[in-house]
């Protein structure tokens, strides 16, 4: 595997929405996990015929002192989670032509409907288990989901 299939692998899994990959062939072993941001390497062997491939891979570019920090994450301590209660895929309205369940800034209750999760041709209502104010939803419509992924951020009034 070059350092193109690898790249290739890294987009695939980052936009396919599962959290973890492990490849194994017989002189080569790859495991790639995700977060909610950016996909990470976390480990990879390869004989040493093929090191030279990979040695051959442009270095990345030095930070210069110059450039500004990034700006510091918000704090998303004080916000309540809904996660996914099963695996599928992540819908936002009953049908396409439908409005959304909700919104940014919509205040929910406990029960309110949030989204539908299609898992197995049946389409299931997620309800909220708690009441609050919607900061941000963390998936996109129509993408595969996992059990407990995190769905929406609210903040609690």
């Amino acid at each position: 595997m070059d350092i193109k299939q690898i790249q290739d692998l890294i987009r695939f899994v980052s936009k396919s929405g599962v959290n973890e990959v492990s490849i194994e062939q017989k002189d080569f072993k790859i495991t790639i996990k995700t977060n909610e941001t950016q996909p990470q390497l976390i480990h990879a062997s390869i004989p040493a015929q093929t090191a030279p491939v990979l040695a051959a891979a442009p270095a990345a570019a030095p930070v210069a002192p110059t450039e500004p920090a990034a700006p510091a994450a918000p704090d998303l301590s004080k916000y309540l989670t809904v996660r996914s209660p099963m695996i599928g895929t992540f819908y936002r309205s009953a049908s396409p032509e439908k409005p959304l369940f909700v919104n940014v800034g919509d205040e929910i209750k406990a029960g309110s409907v949030v989204c539908i999760i299609e898992a197995m041709k049946l389409f299931n209502e997620i309800e909220s288990e708690i009441s609050g104010r919607i900061v941000k939803v963390l998936v996109d419509n129509s993408s595969p989901v996992e059990y407990d992924q995190p769905l929406f951020l609210v903040e609690p009034i």
